[in-house]
């Protein structure tokens, strides 16, 4: 990567890269996340890279978000997301904060066979706490994603008075202080945690899978607890913090957990009718876009035909939508909401 990046971006020693991980373990084979990014860090600093490392493990939404505020070239975060406690691997942002396309990914993989052998100093994790060239990015990033989502809250007030209580589960990942300061940031009560789910588990013990796509057979013990303190909404985040479901208690009393389609509707509706509500004067609906990819629902092209705003569709995949959005931004548009059916 150090080799494809240097060819890129001739200010790449002057910008940096970023690098964060989640909290997955594999002891044994001294692979854990933690590990991985000292040692992708190691191989930065060695040839003169700056490198932003989280000191902290990190949600994967920041990795991106840093990319963007730090002007970085690229970055990685360590995580195997919702997958099986025993793999680990990689996802790679690029300068615009989406993951990585063609040609990029073809061309580091062939950088990747290229260099099979380590080069010096790739070994000596030390680097990372000696290096001049190390800076943890952890509480300017983390400051600065709170205040930014606040930018989306339309009734912080509203939202303090309300009786509604939340759970959330983070699936023994990184999740739980970060949600804690999502709701903050929102003006509401901090969501009850699930106290089994709660801290870091590298093993997952109390899920045979940590992904929240598999609904009700993953939330167990989060609707238990949620009836026993009354809460009418259930939120759960991946190992990773990069993917949501939510459950909500009918009046009968069942449990209703949400497709992505199906939060995707509501999302966007929100974000619209509050977009109609609070816009300045000036503002043109017909600058205004919103975007899913091809396997997920049409409700948002129904809203846009509708109410007058785009609508657009892209390939699979979160990695073509960020890259759309970006170039829509930079052009000057407003982009309210994108989404894959995927939670």
């Amino acid at each position: 990567m150090y080799k494809y990046l240097g060819q890129c971006f001739s200010d790449f020693k002057q910008r940096g890269f970023v690098v964060g991980y989640d909290t997955r373990g594999q002891v044994t084979s001294m692979c854990s996340s933690f590990r991985l990014a000292r040692l992708t860090a190691a191989v930065l600093l060695a040839k003169g890279v700056p490198v932003y490392l989280f000191s902290r493990y990190v949600p994967t939404p920041f990795v991106p978000y840093a990319v963007q505020q730090l002007r970085a070239v690229a970055g990685v975060m360590i995580t195997a997301s919702h997958n099986r406690k025993e793999d680990n691997g990689y996802k790679v942002y690029w300068e615009n904060g989406a993951q990585i396309t063609s040609p990029h990914d073809k061309e580091i993989l062939k950088c990747i066979e290229e260099c099979v052998e380590p080069w010096n100093d790739s070994w000596n994790e030390n680097l990372v706490d000696c290096s001049p060239l190390t800076r943890d990015p952890l509480q300017n990033i983390s400051a600065s994603y709170m205040e930014d989502l606040k930018k989306i809250c339309y009734h912080r007030e509203l939202n303090a008075k309300t009786p509604l209580k939340f759970v959330h589960t983070s699936f023994h990942g990184v999740g739980h202080d970060y949600v804690q300061l999502a709701f903050q940031a929102f003006g509401f009560q901090p969501p009850i945690p699930v106290p089994e789910q709660k801290d870091p588990d590298p093993d997952f013990s109390t899920v045979k899978c940590p992904n929240p796509e598999e609904g009700e057979s993953v939330l167990e013990l989060s609707l238990r607890l949620a009836e026993k303190e009354g809460a009418r909404v259930v939120v759960a985040t991946d190992p990773d913090a990069d993917r949501l479901a939510v459950a909500e208690r009918q009046e009968i009393g069942r449990w209703k957990v949400f497709t992505g389609n199906e939060l995707a509707a509501l999302f966007g509706w929100w974000m619209f009718t509050c977009w109609k509500e609070n816009r300045p004067k000036e503002a043109d609906v017909k600058n205004v876009y919103m975007l899913a990819t091809t396997v997920s629902s049409k409700i948002l092209r129904a809203i846009a035909l509708k109410e007058g705003f785009n609508f657009e569709e892209t390939l699979p995949g979160f990695k073509w939508i960020g890259s759309r959005v970006k170039d829509l931004v930079d052009s000057g548009k407003e982009v309210l909401f994108a989404f894959e059916e995927s939670i």
